[in-house]
């Protein structure tokens, strides 16, 4: 009989992922098994996959794509795991850190209520980049976020078509591990829409780093100093991002724990 392994899988503005509390680090996931886990179809289903590793007193994310690819760090995967941390009384509610592959984050994390991040400096690359899509073409900015962003804005999101595909990006050199591809439409004020096409991952209904290189852009086009603070929805809720005079990005947001899996069917071993 095989031995369960229990995850838990949960939400950040619908942005979800399947989290296993590893903290001894007994259990490596290939990228294969990764992939049939977040597999919509044939698994449990997800946008990614965190393990939740521990180095001594220092919390780690082991962040990877729904493909399995491993990337820096996800701002509403962090977030979710904050909350699992806390909700599973393995941390005490409050401020504290999680280590990432993009470098330390801190927290705010209540038992109940928006969780917020420190996301570090979010930072624009100085160059014009392109999007091709759905017969357009959009110039927009190159924005880095610890991961690449590809960040356009558009007239109406109507215009943006489906994102089964992913967007053509020009110059490809800029970004030679792939991008994030964001697209935006400024509703008011310091408020705007988005959808975004996830490297390794396809559309998604949210993205919290996507959402800080969004609310930067956002600030540049429309041509504010920084401090600035915008509040952002993508498809699956509502994102507040601020940002300081030295570029660093806070992401404040919901995230919810909905139960648990046994995954070892998808385990090769």
């Amino acid at each position: 009989m095989t031995t369960p392994v229990i995850a838990t899988y949960g939400h950040g503005t619908e942005n979800d992922f399947v989290i296993l509390f590893d903290p001894d680090n007994e259990r490596e996931i290939s990228p294969l098994e990764v992939a049939a886990i977040c597999n919509r179809e044939t698994g449990i289903g997800a946008d990614g996959f965190i393990r939740i590793l521990r180095n001594g007193k220092q919390w780690f994310m082991d962040y990877r794509n729904a493909d399995g690819s491993v990337a820096e760090m996800c701002g509403n995967g962090i977030r979710v795991m904050a909350k699992y941390l806390v909700a599973r009384n393995h941390q005490p509610e409050g401020i504290f850190a999680i280590d990432t592959r993009a470098g330390m984050k801190h927290l705010r994390v209540p038992r109940d209520g928006d969780i917020s991040v420190n996301m570090g400096q979010v930072t624009d690359e100085m160059e014009e980049i392109s999007v091709e899509h759905n017969g357009h073409t959009w110039s927009g900015y190159n924005i880095s976020v610890g991961n690449p962003h590809a960040v356009v804005f558009v007239d109406n999101l109507s215009q943006v078509g489906s994102l089964a595909v992913a967007p053509t990006v020009q110059p490809k050199s800029s970004y030679p591990e792939g991008v994030n591809v964001e697209f935006v439409e400024i509703t008011a004020a310091n408020e705007a829409q988005m959808r975004v096409h996830e490297r390794g991952s396809g559309e998604t209904r949210s993205c919290g780093t996507g959402t800080c290189a969004v609310a930067l852009a956002a600030a540049m086009k429309s041509k504010q100093n920084l401090p600035s603070r915008w509040t952002i929805f993508p498809p699956g809720g509502r994102l507040i991002v601020d940002i300081d005079n030295h570029s660093n990005a806070t992401l404040i947001g919901p995230a919810e724990l909905i139960g648990e899996h046994d995954i070892a069917s998808y385990l090769n071993s």
